[in-house]
């Protein structure tokens, strides 16, 4: 099947290659010899029992049927990996829907018609064959759930996005084919799974969930203990098998074979397990995500690896690895330092996590985000926001809706996990209660999120804002279905077209500043940043150009009260005109004051790239 990508300005198709060092791909022997003796390398201690050079040779031939897709060593720093245009959207398969058709044709629907080349990105949530966490308990991983539709339809949507999907790799469903080879004792899934002797040290591991660790089955080899990170239907596939890293090698390559681009790997951290230890971020696990990247660096189409570890941000940062690791790692930190800054007028916390986050080296970058199909996650503040700011921000979430998830930590005590409210809802009042600005600290969340360093990546309730989902939690009895609304395309359409709606005011706001954002040099993911030092309720960044020619001032007002911006105190250089690109006012006295309303965000810039 032929089909084009688009990406950023361009536009290039699978089994076809930037022009350059891309013309050289050939079936080259000293390459895949290369290869062969770096996989091997990097087997060899994951797997000491076992043949490295026939593995290597397995995998080799399990992810490039076709040689020739293998890349030269030399045109691996070629790819264009990213630049200012890309923007996401992350959604479900079946989050719009219209009666009498596939979902996926209704979404592929819904961003021709409303959002066009506004966003390059799209990030579809399992869309496979699935009984329960909404898609994340995978019955198989070769199929498309026919609920939502068939691979054509996922294709349609790559052949015009670059399309992320989720591997879901830690676990899988009770209900799937490997599991039920488990319970019969069969091949190859009887040794597909995580067990354990109950008695076991596992006081150490930490977990996302307060269900018990191991779930009990009777199978024909008799009753197990089954690891079950996330829930009793979520199974722990056992990673110490190689056969289990080949199975998911070749779901790989079936999905880059069917247009995806992005692999998000779903809870990773959690991959490998040892009875005696925490079980998570493991040097074996960092060792599996190495391999795949090896193999996604070497590949003729660009792919990219994007680790999802909702853990403590230190922890986080480890997935970049020496630059060998992720391509992307989530910002997890961002989404509730930026509810705390907008709830208390207080920026002092995002402040800190913009300066103590490294630049990301070539060939990694952040994913930005304020919101997705999860709650927003505490675990990021451990260590950043003293437990008192963490209390009050808990007590205010729920008096506007929200409810609070509890995880299980080492001892078996329960900590807050995450709170589950729409993100347009968290942004209701401040700690005194609702008021009149929700609309205005909303977008001044958005703006914020889309002009640090990185990529953006946007949920599309937040894009349409939805408001809490109470009745999707009483039916499915988890506080998740708070942020997992199914909507019909008629009503979304309706309410965009009218003007007046809030949707609408919403939606509008959004795509203008998403089309600003992508025409700024200095909003490349791996531009400059630099916090600036401003006085309490505003939050400011500069950002610059990798051309060293443009220069992006981004200064928000967090605080409900009106605030003057000293332009002296942010440097503008004297002789360069300067404007903001929002409002598309020019300063003519850089040294004078900017007035700025309750949450108004400015993007003061030298150079007027604003296609407005």
């Amino acid at each position: 099947m032929f089909y084009a990508l688009h990406y950023g300005a361009r536009m290039f198709c699978p089994g076809q290659v930037l022009s350059g060092a891309f013309d050289q791909i050939m079936n080259d022997p000293a390459t895949i010899e290369h290869l062969h003796h770096r996989i091997s390398a990097q087997l060899k201690p994951l797997y000491p029992d076992h043949d490295a050079e026939k593995l290597a040779n397995d995998i080799i031939d399990t992810f490039w049927s076709n040689r020739d897709q293998i890349l030269a060593r030399n045109d691996i720093a070629a790819k264009h990996l990213w630049d200012e245009s890309d923007v996401a959207l992350i959604t479900y398969g079946g989050t719009v829907r219209s009666e009498g058709e596939a979902p996926l044709k209704t979404l592929h629907r819904f961003l021709r018609e409303h959002l066009g080349q506004t966003i390059g990105m799209v990030h579809i949530l399992p869309f496979f064959p699935y009984s329960s966490d909404d898609g994340f308990a995978v019955i198989d991983y070769l199929a498309v759930d026919e609920d939502l539709g068939d691979w054509s339809d996922v294709e349609a949507i790559a052949a015009d996005h670059r399309l992320m999907a989720d591997l879901v790799i830690n676990h899988g469903s009770s209900k799937s084919k490997w599991f039920q080879q488990f319970l019969s004792d069969q091949e190859p899934g009887k040794d597909y799974y995580v067990t354990a002797d109950p008695t076991a040290d596992l006081g150490r591991v930490v977990r996302p969930r307060s269900h018990p660790l191991l779930t009990h089955f009777r199978t024909a080899a008799g009753d197990r203990h089954v690891w079950s990170t996330f829930s009793a239907d979520q199974l722990d596939f056992d990673f110490a098998n190689p056969d289990v890293l080949l199975e998911f090698i070749k779901i790989i390559a079936s999905y880059i074979d069917h247009g995806v681009r992005i692999f998000r790997l779903d809870a990773v951290a959690f991959l490998w397990k040892k009875i005696g230890t925490s079980s998570i971020n493991l040097d074996e696990t960092h060792e599996i995500i190495r391999l795949l990247r090896v193999l996604m660096d070497h590949h003729a189409e660009t792919l990219v690896i994007i680790t999802e570890t909702n853990i403590p941000n230190h922890e986080n940062l480890t997935y970049f690895g020496n630059q060998n690791e992720a391509h992307i790692i989530y910002n997890f930190s961002l989404p509730p330092l930026l509810v705390h800054a907008l709830l208390t007028g207080n920026a002092l916390y995002l402040k800190r996590l913009t300066r103590s986050n490294p630049p990301a080296l070539t060939g990694c970058t952040y994913l930005n985000f304020t919101a997705s199909h999860d709650g927003i996650g505490l675990r990021p503040t451990e260590g950043v926001l003293p437990q008192g700011e963490v209390d009050q921000m808990l007590t205010a979430m729920q008096k506007f809706g929200g409810r609070i998830s509890m995880r299980r930590g080492p001892g078996g005590t329960e900590k807050p996990y995450e709170m589950n409210i729409s993100y347009f809802e968290a942004m209701q009042g401040t700690l005194d209660g609702p008021d009149d600005h929700q609309i205005d600290r909303f977008m001044a969340a958005m703006a914020i999120m889309l002009a640090l360093e990185g990529i953006p990546a946007i949920y599309i309730h937040s894009l349409l804002a939805t408001t809490n989902g109470y009745e999707e939690v009483n039916m499915t009895g988890h506080n998740r279905s708070i942020n997992r609304r199914q909507l019909e395309y008629s009503d979304i359409s309706a309410k965009l077209a009218d003007q007046n709606s809030m949707e609408s005011k919403v939606f509008t706001r959004f795509l203008w500043l998403i089309e600003c954002r992508k025409q700024q040099p200095a909003f490349h993911p791996n531009a400059v940043q630099f916090t600036l030092a401003l006085p309490e309720g505003l939050f400011g960044i500069w950002r610059q150009s990798l051309d060293r020619k443009q220069s992006i001032f981004a200064v928000t007002n967090v605080s409900k009260e009106a605030k003057t911006l000293a332009l002296a105190d942010i440097n503008l250089i004297a002789g360069d005109p300067w404007w903001d690109l929002i409002s598309g006012q020019s300063i003519e006295d850089i040294e004078g004051d900017f007035p700025l309303e309750p949450y108004q965000t400015v993007w003061i810039s030298n150079v007027n790239a604003n296609v407005a």
